[in-house]
């Protein structure tokens, strides 16, 4: 049986409802608890905005593949998806918990400014779990030891680099839905069903949050919802098979660095500056790529569309190589 194409379509669509209409909610409960972003030192804005954006971002993303999980094992419609599905039930529940876990983490990091040492301890035993329970980085790396090691690196390294980017209204979302949507065609595009359909829920789901923050923000992701970005873009781009043996396309194992150059570059020039200069890589500044093009004279907004294109080209680039 081929394939229903309209399961992509409900993905979307799904998790994109879902995050919206969640949102005001989880903003009300926000306020109503504390757990707001006050302005002050660095900040643009001059009242409390509710960090609501990303708990909305996973209730989008856990509320669908639950309900599609459930859909797809008592349908049985489909074999495709029910082969995938059985093959990845255990790799499927612990990505979702471990997007449960950075939520969490990140939750905590925003009501109690988690000491860096605590924070970082924390991402890497969410990491090392996820990567305990087989969602690994395999290609050509044949010890599993240090198949671990590097799977951890990974996840550590799209985290902060997203946490890292979370510095303008829409910026970090936006990278998400962008680099989520380039993982989700490649996926697609080679029969991979079930990791696309995972694609288009984190799509969705951050497509859900933006007309909440950008460009004038009602929430804010903080840090649990940049901590839940960064995680699931680092997922999507182990979870697809970028390379088959005997097709002369060894270079496509680059596809997700290309699809995620953008954060990627952002992070080592700015862990690179603030070394020069002698400070602390966690402690923030204003060298992101993002405030560079507003001293070159870009509103906000312009900076962040400009770099929201460069995603897209890198991405569409990354897509067209594969293809």
């Amino acid at each position: 049986m081929s394939f229903p194409f309209n399961f992509y379509l409900l993905a979307l669509l799904g998790s994109f409802l879902v995050a919206f209409l969640t949102l005001p909610l989880w903003a009300r409960w926000c306020v109503r608890t504390g757990h707001v972003d006050d302005p002050g030192h660095r900040k643009i804005h001059d009242r409390p905005i509710p960090l609501a954006g990303g708990l909305a971002v996973f209730t989008g993303l856990a509320l669908p593949v639950l309900m599609g999980a459930i859909v797809i094992y008592f349908a049985a419609g489909n074999q495709a998806l029910m082969h995938g599905l059985g093959r990845r039930v255990f790799e499927l529940s612990a990505i979702v918990l471990g997007a449960l876990g950075m939520t969490v983490l990140g939750v905590l990091d925003d009501k109690h400014e988690l000491r860096p040492a605590v924070k970082f301890a924390g991402q890497v035993l969410i990491a090392s779990l996820v990567a305990a329970a087989g969602v690994r980085i395999t290609l050509f790396v044949q010890n599993p030891v240090f198949s671990f090691a590097v799977t951890v690196l990974w996840l550590l390294t799209l985290i902060n680099a997203l946490n890292f980017m979370d510095n303008m209204n829409g910026l970090c979302a936006g990278l998400g839905a962008i680099a989520g949507w380039c993982f989700a065609v490649l996926a697609a595009a080679s029969g991979q069903y079930l990791v696309a359909l995972i694609a288009l829920i984190v799509v969705g789901s951050l497509a859900g949050y933006l007309p909440h923050n950008f460009p004038n923000a009602r929430a804010f992701l903080g840090d649990a919802g940049s901590h839940l970005v960064g995680y699931l873009l680092a997922v999507l781009a182990i979870l697809p098979h970028f390379y088959t043996p005997g097709k002369p396309r060894p270079l496509a194992v680059l596809t997700p660095l290309l699809v995620l150059a953008l954060p990627l570059f952002d992070l080592a020039c700015v862990v690179i500056i603030r070394t020069l200069n002698r400070k602390p890589f966690y402690v923030g500044d204003t060298n992101h790529l993002s405030h560079r093009l507003v001293r070159r004279g870009l509103s906000k907004t312009t900076a962040v569309l400009v770099i929201w294109l460069l995603a897209a080209l890198c991405g569409t680039l990354a897509v067209w190589l594969n293809l």
